[in-house]
C-alpha cells in the first residue's frame, strides 16, 4: 500500500505542497540533500520512495543498524559510476540515519558535497543532537508529524478498497475501524499490520477480530464523549488527591483507548502550575519536559515520559495559591480596579517623558540593601489588595515566610 506518487502521500500536508521543498526536489532534476525526521510509521521511508519512483532515479537504501563505513562507500561508488556512466541519478537512503557513528556520517560528505547522490536520511531523533554539524549544514531538515486519526482512518479504508490491499474481499466494520484508528496511535505502518492480520483471521472484520489479531482489548473510551471527560476528570482529581496510582491507572487507560498524548500532557503541564504550583516548583519543569518528550519521540516510549510526570505530580506537595492570586487579580481588573500606573513607574526613556514627570522619584532597588526599597508599585486604588497568599506546603512554606517578611517591609507595616 505504499503511496507510489506525492498525491497518494496521506498527512504531511505541510510538507506537500506547491513550492515546498520536497515539491521542488521531485519536480526538478538536481540532486538535494535532505534529513526526514518523526516518530515512526508517519511516513519518512515512503517519501524517499516516492522521490526516487516519480523522478526514476536509483533508489538505494542502507539501514544505519547494520551498515558500516564500507557499505557505504560502496553505494556511493556504485553512484558515481551510475551517473557517469548512465547520466541516471541515484537516491541514496539512509534509515535509522541517527545510528551512524561520526566516521559512517563522514563517510558520506563527499557524495553530498559533490551532488553525487540524492540523499535522504530518516531519523526518530533528533538531528541537531544526532547528525554531525558539516553534513546537517548541507541538508534541509524536514519535520513529519503524527498522523491524524482521519489520516490514518484513510489509509486503512484505502487498503480494505484497493486491488494493491484487501481489494474489497474482507468488509471492516466501523467498530473495528475505530479501533484500528486507536491501536495505531498515529503510526500508519502499525494500522496496516493489525489489519492484514485480522484480515487472516475472518473476511468479515469485526473488534473481536481486531482484538485477537494485536492480542489487544478494546478500551471502552470515546474520546468525543462522556467517557473522555469522565476518565480525564478522574486522572486529574487522583493526581489532586496524591493517589499515584489511581493517576497511573487513568493515564494508562487513555493511553490504551488512543488518547493523543499531547492532549495528556497538557493537562499535566496545567495541573503543575494549577494544583502543585510554587509547594514544588520542579513539578511544572518536570511537566514540560514531558510534554516537549513526548511531542519529539511520541508513543510507546513516551508513555514513560508521562507516567514519570503523573508520578512527580501526584506525589508532590500541593498548593492552589498560585491560581487563586491570579483569579483574584483578575477578579478586581474586572470590576474596574485598575487606576493608574505611579508616576515613578513610567517609562522615561522616550524623548519628552522627562518634562511629564515619568520616572521622577524612582528608588532602584539594587541601590539598596537585601535588593529592598520601599515606594508604592501597585496604583492607589489596589494598593491595599493581597493576591497571593501562599500555603506552607512543601518548598512554599519558606516562600511563604520570606513574602510575608516583604510584604510587611514594602507596606510598612
Amino acid at each position: 500500500m505504499r503511496p507510489r506518487t506525492l498525491d497518494e502521500v496521506i498527512g504531511q500536508r505541510h510538507l506537500l505542497g506547491p513550492g515546498t521543498p520536497l515539491r521542488r526536489l521531485v519536480e526538478s532534476e538536481a540532486p538535494m540533500s535532505l534529513f526526514l525526521w518523526g516518530p515512526p510509521g508517519t511516513g519518512k521511508t515512503t517519501l524517499a520512495y516516492v522521490v526516487s519512483n516519480v523522478t526514476r532515479r536509483r533508489f538505494v537504501e542502507i539501514s544505519a543498524v547494520s551498515a558500516g563505513v564500507k557499505d557505504v562507500r560502496a553505494a556511493i561508488d556504485n553512484a558515481r559510476r551510475e551517473l557517469g556512466m548512465s547520466g541516471r541519478q541515484t537516491v541514496l537512503f539512509v534509515d535509522e540515519v541517527h545510528r551512524f557513528n561520526k566516521a559512517q556520517q563522514d563517510a558520506l560528505l563527499p557524495a553530498v558535497e559533490n551532488r553525487w547522490v540524492t540523499f535522504i536520511g530518516a531519523t526518530t531523533e533528533n538531528p541537531y543532537f544526532s547528525v554531525i554539524s558539516p553534513l546537517l549544514s548541507r541538508s534541509l531538515l524536514l519535520t513529519l508529524e503524527s498522523l491524524s486519526d482521519d489520516d490514518v482512518r484513510a489509509v486503512l479504508e484505502r487498503a480494505v478498497a484497493e486491488e494493491r490491499g484487501l481489494g474489497g474481499r474482507a468488509s471492516l466494520a466501523p467498530e473495528a475501524l475505530d479501533h484500528l484508528v486507536r491501536l495505531a496511535g498515529g503510526d500508519a505502518r502499525r494500522s496496516l499490520t493489525y489489519l492484514e492480520a485480522a484480515a487472516l483471521l475472518a473476511d468479515d472484520i469485526t473488534v473481536e477480530v481486531v482484538e485477537k489479531a494485536a492480542d489487544k482489548a478494546a478500551v471502552r473510551y470515546d474520546r468525543q464523549g462522556d467517557q473522555h471527560y469522565d476518565v480525564i476528570s478522574a486522572f486529574i482529581k487522583s493526581m489532586r488527591g496524591s493517589d499515584a496510582d489511581a493517576a497511573l491507572h487513568y493515564l494508562a487507560r487513555m493511553i490504551e483507548a488512543g488518547e493523543d498524548p499531547r492532549f495528556i500532557a497538557r493537562r499535566i503541564v496545567i495541573f503543575a502550575s494549577e494544583d502543585v504550583g510554587l509547594a514544588d516548583p520542579t513539578c511544572l519543569q518536570t511537566a514540560v519536559a514531558v510534554a516537549q518528550a513526548v511531542q519529539l519521540i511520541g508513543l510507546p516510549e513516551g508513555q514513560i515520559n508521562l507516567a514519570h510526570a503523573v508520578i512527580h505530580c501526584a506525589l508532590a506537595p500541593k498548593s492552589n495559591a498560585v491560581v487563586k492570586a491570579i483569579g483574584a487579580a483578575a477578579g478586581d481588573v474586572r470590576k474596574g480596579l485598575i487606576g493608574q500606573v505611579p508616576g515613578h513607574l513610567r517609562d522615561a526613556h522616550y524623548p519628552g517623558a522627562a518634562k511629564l514627570g515619568h520616572g521622577d522619584g524612582y528608588k532602584y532597588p539594587h541601590d539598596f540593601d537585601h535588593g529592598l526599597v520601599r515606594q508604592d508599585y501597585a496604583p492607589e486604588q489596589v494598593r491595599p489588595r493581597r493576591y497571593y497568599e501562599p500555603t506552607k506546603h512543601g518548598a512554599e512554606g519558606p516562600i511563604a515566610e520570606r513574602w510575608a517578611k516583604i510584604r510587611a517591609f514594602l507596606r510598612g507595616e
